[in-house]
């Protein structure tokens, strides 16, 4: 080889040396928390804008600490068309921190065998229902409100959440609504080994529905007016609904609901506009007949109930920043589901906070400590978030 080769070979390999430095950034994720945590972690384009610069979002890769290709979610939060945040899932142990490297190659992103999912439900009305690998959920939309109205059988005038009991990690949503096509009880019956719907939510507010609390009553609004799909797996999935003005503060609504990948919670986050100052806005759990144990605890801002429904138990329970909340009450009523476990919060324009459950036949608990100790570490990590640098 000639010395003007060995010099073109020489230049070609430092140019490429070169492209793979520019290309790669370094993520550190530490977990501040004395316990394991396996959470989805979110990068702005701010924090990407150094990689965006000199490479397509659709090369960009992620690789932990083993140079595995991790899976990754982009997601557009504004429907603009653009990407605004990117996910990827980080398992940390205790009080540790990890590296993990976004480089730019064209080899395929890894399917995950899990996933989120959401959508509107036509089939069935129009429920809007939404799941991971541990949970799932549904609401009632404006056309099950016309019917429930109108004293169609089977309908639901509720803006409470329902929830259904897995035991399963695969989705579940498309296949038990196909079910209900030709049995309207396909999914009240847990037949098939996957879990099944026994939760009753009529008026209540089911698992982390909200309203007003004045005067020893609850105002809250009808079924949502519309729906919007955002994002849906492998690692999240959000969707927004609408509420048509409610109470008689005449609020107007906008719910944006979103559920991780391995989490028994989903994240609501309510904006409001009201026509008249309110006095604070409310979540609350449904006591059912006034059922089960409720255990309130403002200082750490996790509220529990815990009760039996058919052979086994589920908790439920509802995680808030214990400096919005007012007070909280297990409220128990004659009335049916008005009797519901309540906290009440400051108001505010935007109110965040997690509700979410575990069932006993799904693996996840055996007991009520159990499912304390979930709500306690869910607690942790939403004052704690993970610490994220991008260098």
């Amino acid at each position: 080889m000639n010395k003007m080769s060995i010099a073109g070979l020489s230049c070609a390999i430092v140019c490429i040396a070169a492209n793979f430095m520019n290309a790669q950034t370094s993520i550190q994720v530490r977990n501040t928390q004395n316990f394991e945590r396996n959470e989805i972690v979110s990068l702005s384009k701010v924090q990407l804008k150094s990689f965006l610069g000199k490479n397509k979002a659709e090369d960009l890769r992620i690789k932990d600490a083993q140079n595995n290709n991790l899976v990754i979610q982009w997601v557009d939060n504004d429907g603009d068309g653009k990407n605004d945040e990117l996910l990827f899932q980080a398992k940390l142990d205790a009080k540790k921190t990890n590296s993990y490297t976004i480089i730019a190659e064209n080899t395929p992103i890894p399917e995950s065998k899990l996933t989120t999912y959401s959508r509107l439900v036509p089939e069935r009305v129009d429920d809007y229902t939404w799941e991971n690998d541990k949970i799932a959920f549904r609401v009632y939309g404006p056309k099950g409100q016309a019917e429930a109205l109108a004293g169609v059988k089977g309908s639901t005038l509720s803006s409470g959440v329902d929830i259904w009991f897995k035991r399963t990690e695969k989705s579940v949503i498309n296949e038990w609504y196909k079910g209900y096509l030709t049995d309207p009880m396909y999914y009240h019956k847990d037949t098939r080994g996957e879990g099944y719907d026994p939760y009753h939510v009529g008026d209540s507010r089911g698992t982390g529905g909200i309203g007003i609390w004045k005067d020893g009553k609850l105002q809250v609004s009808k079924n949502f007016t519309s729906s919007k799909t955002i994002a849906e797996g492998p690692l999240k999935t959000v969707f927004e609904l609408t509420y048509a003005p409610w109470s008689e503060f005449g609020v107007k609504e906008t719910k944006r609901i979103s559920l991780d990948l391995g989490s028994n919670f989903s994240k609501f986050e309510s904006t409001f506009e009201a026509e008249k100052p309110v006095p604070n806005y409310t979540v609350g759990i449904t006591l059912h007949k006034n059922e089960g144990e409720a255990k309130l605890n403002d200082k750490a801002g996790y509220y529990l109930h815990w009760e039996k429904i058919d052979d086994a138990f589920v908790g439920e329970g509802i995680v808030i920043d214990p400096k919005i909340v007012q007070k909280s009450v297990a409220h128990t009523s004659e009335t049916p589901d008005q009797s519901n476990l309540l906290v009440v919060t400051r108001p505010q324009k935007k109110l965040t906070y997690y509700a979410g459950f575990a069932w006993q036949k799904s693996g996840q608990i055996q007991t009520q400590k159990d499912w304390e100790n979930i709500l306690e570490k869910q607690a942790k990590i939403v004052a704690n978030p993970l610490l994220i640098t991008v260098k």
